[in-house]
């Protein structure tokens, strides 16, 4: 039932889509993997003390970088994103920010302030529950534009709707080399530990990889009278349906092929047994 009450509130893009079934609202919102592109790390963002500070400055440490963009009152889709970020972390307490590697998490929405940015801090490093998270997991917020520099540079592609007054965005974080070179992306609002700590391990390395899995969440508030939102969300569950029945067309399948190997293996001793 999960992915059904996520798949209504944020919709899910899929290799097969066309620009025709989603909303105009999402059309160029996605991720364009950047993967051995090197951000700018003279690129100025606002602290949580209120102050301008170079990007490169949570890159000195010589440690890798896990990087996601996301605006503090949104909705939806980011305070799952970074929900399921703390879960992973929580469950690698073997590495730590400040030990292993830096968080940054930056605002898109450049109304927001860096008060905005400190309760969200506050609430999310008391979920973390590593003490030396405190001074290793920055949430900036906007300067001159550069949140969407930085996002240009990255990939991630968003769109602002007037209209609604919120961002269309996807979900995703990113890993990038003490250098500022971008070397992993993984997607979704759920993450794997294993995957995690070797995207860290990667980024620390400088060793860039490109994602085999890219399903992209999209956050976005349908508006029912525009009448897109049925119309994508019946397109999106007769997509979702049809894999359905292909994976458990598949299961089958593999359980028939056991069952006839199993009973071939154990002929030889059933005719032993009768003589």
């Amino acid at each position: 039932m999960k992915w059904l009450t996520l798949l209504l509130l944020c919709g899910v893009s899929l290799p097969a889509q066309t620009t025709n079934t989603i909303p105009a609202p999402l059309r160029g919102v996605g991720i364009d993997e950047k993967i051995g592109q090197t951000v700018d790390l003279n690129l100025q963002f606002t602290n949580e003390k209120g102050y301008q500070q170079p990007l490169g400055d949570f890159f000195k440490s010589g440690r890798p970088v896990l990087l996601n963009l996301v605006y503090y009152q949104c909705p939806m889709l980011c305070n799952l994103l970074l929900n399921g970020q703390v879960d992973a972390l929580r469950k690698i307490p073997s590495w730590a920010p400040g030990n292993q590697y830096e968080v940054v998490t930056i605002s898109i929405n450049p109304s927001e302030t860096f008060d905005l940015a400190v309760a969200k801090k506050q609430a999310y490093l008391a979920g973390l529950e590593m003490p030396s998270a405190a001074a290793h997991w920055h949430f900036l917020t906007d300067y001159a534009n550069n949140s969407k520099k930085l996002a240009d540079q990255v990939g991630f592609h968003y769109r602002w709707d007037p209209r609604q007054q919120n961002f269309a965005h996807t979900a995703a974080i990113m890993f990038l080399s003490p250098t500022g070179k971008i070397c992993r992306y993984l997607y979704g609002i759920k993450f794997k530990p294993f995957d995690v700590r070797m995207a860290l391990t990667e980024a620390g390395a400088e060793k860039g990889k490109f994602s085999v899995e890219k399903i992209l969440l999209f956050c976005y508030h349908y508006d029912p009278k525009a009448g897109s939102y049925a119309a994508v969300a019946s397109k999106l569950m007769s997509i979702a349906g049809f894999f359905t029945l292909i994976i458990g067309g598949l299961l089958l399948w593999r359980m028939l092929k056991y069952e006839k190997q199993r009973k071939k293996l154990n002929e030889p001793f059933t005719a032993m047994k009768e003589h």
